[in-house]
Formats: structure tokens, C-alpha cells, sequence
């Protein structure tokens, strides 16, 4: 029997039925995010959202490789990553539009996107704050005695935070299980990350000196991600120490809803939507012998699941503002350590 007929064929250690998978994933990641741009736009998502369409295949490659327990720190463009990592478009959605049902019960927003049951351990607004703490994280679990892995994901622009470089030295110093990865999309907010970085690689580059492995991957194509990811993952449980990955891809939006992103050259722009991650791996799905209606049929299932839940969102409830105070952390003081 051809086993391209039934999705077992292999290219790069994935079959047709994995890879159809993953895209699933990656088609309801691009579709929430189309339908939280729209919402915004319409009034319902207040305050601002920083869309990471053309992140995808970073978001869920990785998270094919990694288990549920381990730990995912994600920055505020983290909707991709709590979506990798379990959390649904209703819980999403409802959060940017603050209602009770949302992934934090509209406490969080666009942000600050958290789901401890899945291992999302959080979205970060204040750049490069995030990277310490999954190196605590690994830490913990070096005290627990657990092979759990934490894994830090990160924009070209936080190369440049002192954060960083603090954490890379730590998990190197105390050879942790922690995996750094940048989402390296050219941009630090409106600024070409190339015209204020010493290096090429503002990540890969800089962490020999950290005596990290840094290594540079296609972010735009969920098999070498997951490929590269499954490797290091591999290497940290084994206790060999952190690693960085520097993914390289492209937003397809402005920096937020805010930016129309007019500094990027058009050029360039159509350069890079030509490698759309979708695109990519509708391609190695052809590759591997999938029949072009089970993609189609994957796409029709994603934009239903992802309109039900637009829909529920809009007819959940608004937060009941006797629980303002609960799941917080009230006492800053140091009352707590004694």
C-alpha cells in the first residue's frame, strides 16, 4: 500500500496525519486572531492587542515538542502560545473582551493571557521580565527533582533588556533546563532590530557567550520547529543545560492595533506573506500525499470553531465585581516570607 494515501508517509520525522494536526492548530490560532482584530475594531476589545499572525508555526511547533507538564512564558503577544498550549478561542476571546468567562476572568486582557493547568504560566507586558522567572521555573524543577523543561519565548527586542542577559548567565551558570526562543520578526516595536544591535543574530549570537548552544531556525515552518525544539528538549532533560533558539519570522500585522506598520518596506513585506507558515505547511501537506479535501475540511472546522466561539464570547456575561479581589496576590509586603 503507498502510505501517502493514508497520511503515514514521513518527511522530516512527521507523518501527513501529525503534520494535518499541527495545521489545525495553526488555522485556529490565524482565525482567532483575525476575529480579535475585528472585535477590536469594532469596539468590543478594549485597550490595545498585539496580534502575532504569522507566529504560528513557533507557537504550536514547539509545543509538539514539548510535554504538558513543562512550563511556557509568553510575551504580550501571547495569544498563539496559550492557544498552543490548550487554552480555547472562546477562553481567549472572551478575556480581550473582558468577559466572566474569559481565560482569566477578565483580569488579564490581551496581555496577560494565563492558563497554570496547561502549563501557560503567563503573558508578560513589561519586556524581557518574563525571562528570569522561567529560569526560576527550571530551577524549581531541578529542586523538585522533575525532567520538567521551562521555556521562555521572547521578540528580537528583548536582546537588547539587561533581563536577558541575566537570565541566560544564571541558566548557564547553574545549568538549567530552560529553553530561551526568540520570535525574531525583524521589528523591536517600529524599529529595525538590525539598526540598533551589534550582531546579526541578536539572540543566536549573543548566547556563546553565555556557553548556550544558539542555534537559528526557519520560525515559519512548524516541522523544522518542532524538529529543533524536540532536540534541545531532548538535550536539556538529559541535564546537558539551556539552550536558545532564534526563530525567524514575520508579523503580518503593525507592532499593535495601533501601528499601521507603514516603516516596513513594502518589498519586504510581500517577501515574507509569501512564506506565510500556513502556506508552508499546506505545502509539505501536499507533499506528503494529503488529499487536498482533508485540508480543506480542516479549514472549514477551524473558522467554525473559532465563529462559535466569537459568538459565545459576545453572550457571556460581564465579570461580577464581587470577585475583583479574588485569584489576587493582596499582600506585597514581606509579611508573607515569615
Amino acid at each position: 500500500m503507498d502510505t501517502r494515501e493514508t497520511g503515514r508517509a514521513t518527511v522530516a520525522g512527521i507523518t501527513g496525519d501529525e503534520l494535518l494536526a499541527l495545521y489545525e492548530q495553526m488555522a485556529v490560532i490565524r482565525r482567532t486572531e483575525k476575529a480579535a482584530h475585528d472585535l477590536f475594531l469594532s469596539g468590543l476589545v478594549k485597550g490595545t492587542t498585539h496580534l502575532a499572525a504569522g507566529h504560528e508555526a513557533i507557537a504550536v511547533g514547539t509545543s509538539a515538542a514539548l510535554r504538558d507538564d513543562d512550563y511556557v512564558f509568553a510575551t504580550y503577544r501571547g495569544h498563539h502560545h496559550a492557544l498552543a498550549r490548550g487554552a480555547t478561542p472562546e477562553e481567549c476571546l472572551a478575556e480581550l473582551m473582558s468577559r466572566a468567562t474569559g481565560l482569566c476572568k477578565a483580569k488579564g486582557g490581551s496581555m496577560h493571557l494565563t492558563k497554570a493547568s496547561a502549563g501557560m504560566l503567563g503573558s508578560y507586558a513589561i519586556v524581557g521580565a518574563h525571562l528570569p522567572m522561567a529560569v526560576g521555573a527550571a530551577w524549581s524543577a531541578r529542586l523538585r527533582g522533575t525532567d520538567q523543561l521551562a521555556v521562555a519565548f521572547f521578540g528580537d527586542g528583548a536582546t537588547n533588556i539587561g533581563a536577558f542577559h541575566e537570565a541566560l548567565n544564571l541558566a548557564a551558570v547553574w545549568k538549567l533546563p530552560v529553553l530561551f526562543i526568540c520570535e525574531n520578526n525583524l521589528y523591536m516595536e517600529y524599529t529595525a532590530i538590525a539598526d540598533v544591535t551589534a550582531v546579526p543574530r541578536p539572540a543566536a549570537d549573543r548566547a556563546p557567550a553565555y556557553g548556550i548552544p544558539g542555534e537559528v531556525v526557519d520560525g515559519n515552518d512548524v516541522v523544522l520547529v518542532r524538529e529543533a525544539v524536540d532536540r534541545l528538549a531532548r538535550r536539556a532533560r538529559a541535564g546537558d543545560g539551556p539552550a536558545l533558539l532564534e526563530a525567524e519570522t514575520y508579523r503580518h500585522y503593525g507592532h499593535s492595533r495601533a501601528d499601521p506598520a507603514t516603516y516596513r518596506p513594502a518589498e519586504e513585506v510581500e517577501r515574507w506573506l509569501k512564506r506565510d507558515p500556513l502556506d508552508l505547511a499546506r505545502g509539505r501537506l501536499a507533499e506528503l500525499g494529503v488529499p487536498a479535501e482533508a485540508i480543506v475540511a480542516v479549514d472549514e472546522r477551524a473558522t467554525a470553531v473559532v465563529r462559535d466561539a466569537v459568538e459565545a464570547a459576545k453572550a457571556a456575561p460581564a465579570p461580577d465585581p464581587a470577585e475583583a479581589l479574588t485569584d489576587v496576590w493582596a499582600d506585597g509586603g514581606a509579611a508573607w516570607r515569615t
